[in-house]
């Protein structure tokens, strides 16, 4: 058994498929240190600055008192929700994301992973249908496996594919749930969300949207691609997860009370898990609450990618998409590794991504640009990458 663990660990690194750890520190803002030196963070999902903001991190801590220490600031839940690790500010959490949303009820897991596949095996079975776009986050085709509700893919963003799909095979479930990403990870393109809802209420079926790419990007308040097209109360179960620009880690779903309930005595991957610990619901709670105003940010944010885009393609350069995830595509996976090798010798932290992340063929740069990022910080990059990609 060792012996084929080492053999396919060879093969991968043949195929230039490898993957290892990368540790770093001394994170300031959009720089961070690695192998001891400092680089130009292109990698992270901090999309609003948060998570490399000291000033914010340092007012959430001033609340600390010794009163709250352990209630609101607790490093450990040391149980299930379920049982005694349940607490007053996941509650609260959950109360201003009603607020904010407008949805009847919230639940909030420990991850985006978590929900995605902890809440479709729940609520799903043999009698239901998903179809679910085919660049769907990997959680998502998980959380199909383990639902014994039937499952198709749909062409991304294929939206005549999709109703196709639905005409087929509607009437033989009874229920049909679309399932959805608003902004994919990978490509930087946006779900048309108001042609979605278009096909579930032809049709009665439901929409499962997940804007972990999206939460604290888009709309007026931040609140994501549906609240931005205006189809938020359409939207039957809704999960954001916390692990991009709220920098932190957790997941909420919005969804009928009843559903809420259903989940909490059913959802596996609710109900075996510890609870998250008190400092980061309440670190959660703080930082939802400044999205909401973070208006500036997310203009910032907008005009730096129209701008890196523009530039990319100046240069001659294969991107995609239309958000901040501004991918250049490369194509082979040795091109990429070694390009991206060559890109840290000039400061820039980019890592390849390669199949089965992306599909073969594919691999690329993913630049994913933050709010504390500068236009005199990229003005360079499109033309290093041309030099990147150059032999030799």
């Amino acid at each position: 058994m060792k012996a084929q663990f080492g053999q396919t660990l060879e093969d991968l690194a043949q195929a230039g498929r490898l993957r290892d750890l990368h540790p770093l520190s001394g994170r300031r803002g959009c720089r961070v240190i690695w192998q001891g030196r400092e680089m130009f963070n292109l990698t992270s999902n901090d999309y609003l600055g948060i998570a490399g903001n000291n000033d914010i991190q340092q007012q959430f801590y001033s609340q600390l008192t010794e009163d709250n220490l352990l209630d609101r600031f607790g490093l450990g839940a040391a149980s299930s929700r379920l049982l005694s690790g349940d607490c007053e500010p996941l509650h609260e959490l959950e109360q201003a994301l009603l607020s904010a949303y407008g949805f009847p009820a919230a639940l909030f897991f420990n991850s985006g992973y978590h929900a995605n596949i902890g809440v479709l095996p729940a609520l799903l079975d043999k009698r239901d249908l998903i179809l679910s776009d085919k660049l769907n986050h990997a959680s998502i085709h998980d959380g199909m496996r383990l639902s014994s509700a039937a499952h198709k893919r749909y062409r991304h963003c294929d939206y005549e594919h999709l109703e196709s799909l639905v005409k087929q095979h509607r009437d033989a479930y009874d229920r049909v749930v679309i399932v959805s990403e608003s902004v994919f990870s990978m490509d930087g393109d946006v779900a048309d969300i108001r042609e979605l809802v278009r096909i579930k209420q032809e049709h009665n079926c439901l929409i499962y949207l997940d804007e972990a790419h999206a939460i604290g990007l888009y709309g007026s308040h931040g609140l994501g691609k549906a609240e931005e097209q205006g189809v938020l109360a359409d939207i039957d179960l809704f999960v954001g997860p916390f692990g991009k620009a709220p920098a932190s880690v957790g997941a909420f779903v919005l969804c009928s009370e009843n559903i809420r309930n259903y989940l909490i005595n059913y959802s596996r991957s609710f109900i075996f898990t510890t609870a998250l610990p008190p400092v980061v619901a309440s670190w959660n709670l703080f930082v939802f609450k400044r999205i909401l105003d973070m208006t500036n940010e997310r203009q910032q944010l907008c005009q730096l990618s129209d701008r890196l885009r523009t530039s990319l393609l100046n240069e001659g350069l294969h991107t995609a998409g239309s958000t901040n995830i501004v991918p250049v595509i490369i194509g082979e996976n040795s091109h990429a590794v070694n390009a991206a090798k060559r890109m840290q010798d000039r400061g820039y932290l980019i890592f390849p991504v390669r199949p089965p992340t992306v599909p073969e063929g594919t691999a690329r740069f993913r630049l994913s640009l933050t709010a504390d990022m500068q236009w005199s910080d990229l003005q360079f990059l499109a033309g290093d990458i041309v030099k990147s990609l150059q032999p030799g």
